[in-house]
């Protein structure tokens, strides 16, 4: 016998109501779960940033930070580290500038004729050549120069015809011989020449042109044959006796410099000797590129070894502060952000000290603050010193760092046996 149950069962209806009640709190777990997940991944990822913040915070002061280092003296000994008492009194500066010898532009000539011809001879034919005053340079044939000649030959007879004659006529003839000789002589035919001309009666076809100065020729822009023009320039002639030395003074320099004042020049073609000279000009500009200006220095030259194109070190002494708290250059530790020195405390510990800095010599260096008069610092190997400070401090920040225990382990003695001795 089959037994049909109603499509409106109340098991039936019981069963899905269960089922339902089952969904909802498995989808109600599911959520609780996903959210505490969340949660967990959202703090371990703030942990990590806080660590990681908290690591580099501990990190970058540890590289600029300098701790006090504690060096024992054989250590010291070892590594060359001396000592340095600061001191106060006067510091001397010296001001040096890469200069250049250069021709004495006050000396240097150029030579051009002043009337148009032809050369027929040069006398003086290369370029280096020296010359004295006075010498003769080159021939010249000029039709000007020819008839000027003429003009005082025939003015010269004719004031001899007219000795006797009236006044009037005289005067004007001797006014006449005047002008022609005149004439040659602003046209740099030598007097010598002038007067021999007069007294011939003859007239030169070629004039020598002589040398107005002494010197070493420099340029030479004339050859045998060669026409010329009046002003075309034929040479130029320095007078190498006195030279010129310019050099280069810095722009913070400039106020330690001023005319008139004594220099000492040193040269590398001439070792071990120096001269000395006066500063002469200081140039009015600046370049702005090398934020330098240029000074000028007058020196003598006996034999004319100093030759232009030669380099030089301009030695410049100035006076520094009279009363100065300086020390030692090789004490001074600078980085380009910090300049700093050792000093050296009562417990031996060497500490590092920032200092501002002043005028320096070659081989001190003015103190503004930092340190005081007596104080002892540390005046070589100080890189080495400050790396181990360095060092210390790392090590020392280290210690805060996330897995960074920087505590050494206890180490207990170890038991002793029954019969006194250690156990294996």
């Amino acid at each position: 016998m089959t037994t049909t149950m109603p499509d409106d069962s109340p098991f039936e209806a019981h069963a899905t109501s269960a089922r339902r009640r089952a969904l909802w709190i498995g989808g109600f777990a599911a959520l609780l779960v996903a959210a505490l997940v969340v949660a967990w991944l959202a703090t371990r990822g703030s942990s990590s940033s806080a660590a990681a913040t908290s690591h580099d915070h501990g990190a970058a002061p540890a590289a600029d930070a300098s701790g006090p280092v504690m060096l024992a003296a054989a250590d010291a000994r070892r590594i060359g580290v001396t000592y340095a008492t600061v001191a106060v009194g006067a510091l001397p500066i010296e001001v040096r500038s890469v200069a250049q010898v250069t021709f004495d532009e006050t000396r240097v000539t150029t030579i051009a004729p002043k009337i148009d011809g032809w050369v027929e001879q040069l006398h003086v034919n290369s370029t280096g050549q020296p010359v004295e005053r006075g010498a003769p340079l080159l021939s010249i044939y000029s039709p000007m120069l020819v008839s000027a000649q003429q003009e005082l030959i025939l003015a010269t007879r004719l004031a001899r015809d007219v000795a006797a004659g009236s006044e009037e006529a005289r005067e004007g003839l001797n006014e006449l011989r005047e002008s022609a000789r005149r004439r040659l002589l602003l046209w740099d035919v030598p007097a010598a020449t002038v007067d021999r001309i007069e007294r011939s009666g003859v007239p030169e076809k070629n004039v020598l042109l002589r040398a107005p100065t002494s010197g070493v020729v420099l340029e030479k822009n004339v050859l045998a044959g060669q026409r010329i023009m009046a002003g075309e320039a034929l040479y130029k002639v320095a007078d190498l006796s006195t030279v010129w030395v310019e050099g280069d003074v810095f722009e913070q320099d400039l106020p330690s410099v001023r005319l008139g004042q004594q220099v000492t020049a040193d040269f590398q073609a001439l070792p071990g000797e120096s001269r000395s000279g006066r500063i002469t000009y200081v140039y009015p500009t600046l370049d702005p590129e090398t934020r330098t200006a240029k000074i000028r220095v007058s020196l003598a030259n006996p034999g004319l070894r100093l030759k232009p194109g030669m380099y030089a070190t301009i030695r410049i002494a100035t006076r520094g502060p009279a009363s100065a708290l300086t020390v030692p250059r090789s004490a001074v530790l600078s980085t380009g952000e910090r300049n700093l020195v050792f000093l050296k405390r009562r417990d031996g510990m060497l500490e590092p000290r920032y200092v501002q800095l002043g005028a320096a010599s070659d081989d001190r260096v003015q103190v503004l603050g930092g340190v005081a008069a007596g104080d002892t610092i540390v005046s070589s190997a100080t890189f080495l010193i400050d790396a181990e400070s360095n060092l210390g401090a790392a090590l020392g920040g280290m210690g805060d760092m996330p897995g960074m225990d920087m505590t050494m382990p206890v180490r207990t003695p170890p038991a002793s046996s029954p019969r006194g001795g250690a156990k294996p």
